[in-house]
């Protein structure tokens, strides 16, 4: 007879994938997790539909025990807060055993950056290239384009490179960007990015004038896709940032994201613009920039507190 867990978690998979959007990586990672915690509770007799809080704390230490990093076991028991919220709300448990587990500790890494300096480097490159005649107008204004859009939104790098032509067609300053889970948000253009998307949009009219295949997206190529591959125009950043002067090995296009979000914290935005704007569903994965608030507060309390701008007293 067939495990009944095996088939709860596939009718998991099928609410996640029909009802909320998932990815299939995301799926797939489910998928996986889930199936570890059913191997170890099943050696210990034990369902993972029936499985307790105890249950679910001694998989937990024993991952630990087999090395896993802080950051895994997080990702195991989030697996596992998903699967059991799934039980609960279509009634076939009537507790979540994950509600009082506590997620394991781990220290979050500080995103790399960089400075508004180099960012200001590294797109005046990409201008001046941009500007410069030649058989590769239509690449190099790709690129610059690539760079203002990047960090004048935040983009993901699979959300800008498959951006659809019809942004070339839009009146205002705004992008509708279709994010994980296919959902929706509107994110504001810099005059700089809506300039650099004029004389793209120029250059790629005259490059591939009727052409309808080559249409769809506002950054086609000969790819499986239809649209210019991340790792090409990752490929390219670095390239381009060694012209400029910065080190290739510190640059890629989620660092640009991580400027987007730092440098906007770091002139007085608010932490959940902030998350809106770069497609975050949940607040807690935008807080890795606290530390630019925390910096930006004390800042703040030492230049316009009055008792902090009073001498120290000698004793």
């Amino acid at each position: 007879m067939r495990d009944p867990s095996a088939l709860q978690v596939e009718s998991f998979l099928e609410m996640m994938s029909a009802e909320r959007g998932a990815a299939t990586n995301t799926l797939q990672s489910y998928e996986r997790d889930l199936a570890d915690a059913r191997s170890f509770l099943n050696e210990r007799s034990v369902r993972l539909v029936e499985a307790t809080a105890d249950d679910l704390r001694a998989y937990l230490a024993h991952l630990a025990r087999q090395g896993f990093a802080a950051s895994s076991q997080a990702r195991r028991l989030s697996a596992l807060r998903q699967f059991f919220k799934f039980l609960y709300g279509e009634g076939l448990r009537g507790d979540d055993p994950t509600g009082i587990l506590d997620a394991p500790r781990k220290g979050r890494p500080l995103p790399k950056t960089l400075s508004v300096e180099d960012v200001g480097r590294l797109i005046d490159r990409a201008e001046t290239e941009a500007a410069e005649p030649g058989d590769t107008l239509l690449q190099r204004r790709r690129m610059h384009l690539l760079v203002e859009l990047l960090y004048a939104t935040g983009l993901r790098v699979s959300e800008l490179v498959s951006l659809p032509a019809s942004v070339l067609a839009q009146t205002g300053r705004f992008l509708v960007v279709k994010g994980k889970g296919n959902k929706e948000r509107l994110v504001p253009l810099s005059r700089a990015a809506v300039a650099a998307l004029e004389t793209y949009g120029e250059a790629l009219a005259a490059d591939i004038g009727d052409d309808p295949a080559a249409g769809a997206f506002l950054f086609p190529a000969k790819s499986k896709e239809g649209h210019l591959p991340r790792q090409v125009f990752a490929r390219d950043l670095k390239a381009l940032a060694g012209r400029a002067g910065i080190r290739a090995s510190t640059l890629s296009p989620h660092v640009l994201r991580h400027a987007f979000a730092s440098h906007l914290l770091q002139n007085g935005a608010d932490l959940r613009a902030v998350q809106e704007l770069l497609g975050h569903q949940d607040i807690s994965t935008t807080q890795i920039y606290t530390h630019v608030l925390e910096e930006r507060l004390h800042q703040l309390v030492q230049t316009h507190h009055p008792l902090a701008k009073q001498a120290k007293k000698p004793d």
